[in-house]
């Protein structure tokens, strides 16, 4: 057994290209000559302050079958108030631990205790292929050191032998069976085993169609190992899309819909300026970027990055908490932003986010005015904006805004006409018994109705000018549960434009 003390941890530490990283000193094997197994461990100590991400080398000989790993680390009573121990681990192979670059082998961050790799096979959360010679790094990530540090331990079995075959990946189709143009309720932020969700792809699949969901988007945590694993789950009835999500020191970003197979590493922080590259990233794959949960009280939940490189934002995250009314408000003074200075907006759109029971799927769920049901189409739609957030399958709203010729314009489209020129905005809802309906502008809240009666359905009409408001959203909401804060969201739309502006 190696048994690296504090001290000895501390003289082996060196910085690596990553301003947030080092690399401590590891373990190595000798070749497979006469050996059917052999098992190394390592222990050390991390205080207070360490880097975000520690990688411990193993030298790796040739001929070896499968690469195992467990780890370990202590857990001591710290006081009320302050952060405990939490390690997160996952493995680069010889091709190095480059920022973005190709050794990436998996990440499970707390949820595992142990994983392997080998050719045929690995770990969920991990990518299968041949284990080759050379420098592997196991990565440690301390989310959170305890004031007496982080002790812990990590052992590596290499089994020796001939590698098996590694499986081609089969993914979801880009099409399913939709009905044309048409309004497709989705769900893009959801939690497999193969991250640290509790569910398989098949129990998420039944879930997603119980609760009428059209397209559902993989979204596992900084790991695409999961994306060959969706495709028997799909069907004309059920579109899934492959994406990741991003989870950072400083927030988290869901890659909605990228190419199968996709990549895209989470390892800097705000400060490094370096999220840019990787939403170019994403966008070049063929995905949306998309910060999650923005507000989130979590640590390293709250998003840092600003929204400059973001095709939309989850501002309704789960069941409805009071950070999804901060994100709510956030949101809409991005609108208002946007309507001043003449800019693009930022759409809205909300997920379940759900890992487990009794995480409810498809609670919230956007729901997308698409052309059909594809991959294309549906993100075209969500970036465009023409889309509105429902708690679930029974609730619906329709929002419609009228000139006096005729014209007219839906949710995340504009109704170009003169700054007097009447309108008249028009909101039906249907599923939501005992709801007030409220219409939000870049002024304010201007109209509330309600509450809705017990058949759940209700029209409302308010007539405005593009002078008075440059914009309008829908929003239905519950009876208020706690003063001074309004109730909890059933629905919210994305904006309808009025005027002649950009926006």
């Amino acid at each position: 057994m190696c048994d690296d003390a504090h001290e000895i941890g501390r003289r082996a530490l060196f910085v690596t290209g990553a301003a947030a990283a080092m690399t401590v000193g590891g373990m190595s094997f000798a070749s497979a000559e006469g050996q059917g197994q052999a098992t190394k461990s390592l222990r050390g100590t991390l205080p207070t302050g360490a880097p975000d991400f520690v990688y411990v080398p193993v030298e790796v000989p040739a001929a070896v079958r499968e690469l195992r790993v467990a780890y370990s680390y202590d857990r001591p009573a710290v006081p009320t108030g302050t952060a405990g121990n939490a390690l997160d681990i996952g493995l680069f192979d010889e091709r190095g631990t480059e920022l973005g670059g190709r050794g990436f082998r998996g990440w499970s961050g707390g949820a595992r205790t142990e994983f392997f790799v080998r050719a045929d096979d690995a770990t969920a959360g991990y990518v299968p292929g041949p284990i080759r010679a050379g420098t592997w790094y196991v990565a440690l990530g301390p989310y959170t050191v305890a004031p007496q540090g982080l002790a812990y331990e990590i052992t590596v079995t290499l089994t020796y032998g001939a590698p098996g075959h590694t499986p081609r990946p089969v993914y979801p189709p880009e099409r399913a069976r939709g009905r044309g143009r048409a309004w497709y309720r989705g769900d893009c932020h959801l939690h497999s085993w193969y991250s640290d969700g509790r569910r398989t792809p098949a129990e998420i699949a039944a879930l997603a169609r119980a609760a009428g969901l059209d397209f559902i988007n993989t979204s596992e945590h900084n790991t695409h190992a999961g994306h060959g694993h969706w495709a028997d789950q799909a069907g004309d009835d059920l579109l899934i899309l492959l994406g990741e999500e991003v989870t950072t020191r400083n927030g988290h970003v869901v890659a909605l819909g990228t190419d199968p197979g996709t990549f895209v590493d989470w390892r800097y922080r705000a400060r490094e300026n370096r999220f840019g590259r990787f939403a170019r990233q994403i966008r070049r794959a063929g995905g949306l970027v998309v910060p999650a949960h923005p507000h989130a009280t979590c640590i390293g939940c709250a998003w840092k990055f600003g929204f400059g490189e973001a095709d939309a934002v989850e501002v309704w995250n789960g069941p409805y908490t009071p950070d999804d009314e901060v994100a709510v408000a956030s949101w809409d003074a991005t609108l208002v932003a946007a309507v001043r200075e003449g800019r693009d907006w930022l759409p809205a759109m909300g997920n379940s986010d759900a890992h487990r029971d009794p995480d409810v799927v498809g609670l919230p769920q956007t729901v997308v005015l698409a052309d059909d049901l594809t991959r294309q189409a549906i993100q075209e739609g969500i970036r465009a904006g023409r889309s509105y957030i429902a708690e679930s399958q029974g609730v619906s709203v329709a929002l419609t805004v009228t000139g006096p010729r005729g014209e007219h314009a839906g949710i995340g489209e504009r109704l170009a006409v003169a700054p007097d020129t009447p309108v008249v905005v028009h909101v039906e809802v249907s599923g939501v018994t005992g709801c007030t309906v409220r219409l939000v502008t870049d002024e304010g809240v201007l109209f509330t109705g309600g509450p809705v009666g017990g058949s759940g359905t209700g029209v409302f009409e308010w007539r405005t000018t593009p002078s008075y408001a440059a914009y309008v959203r829908a929003e239905v909401r519950h009876p208020a549960t706690s003063a001074p804060l309004p109730g909890p969201l059933a629905a919210l739309t994305n904006p309808v434009f009025l005027g002649r502006g950009r926006g």
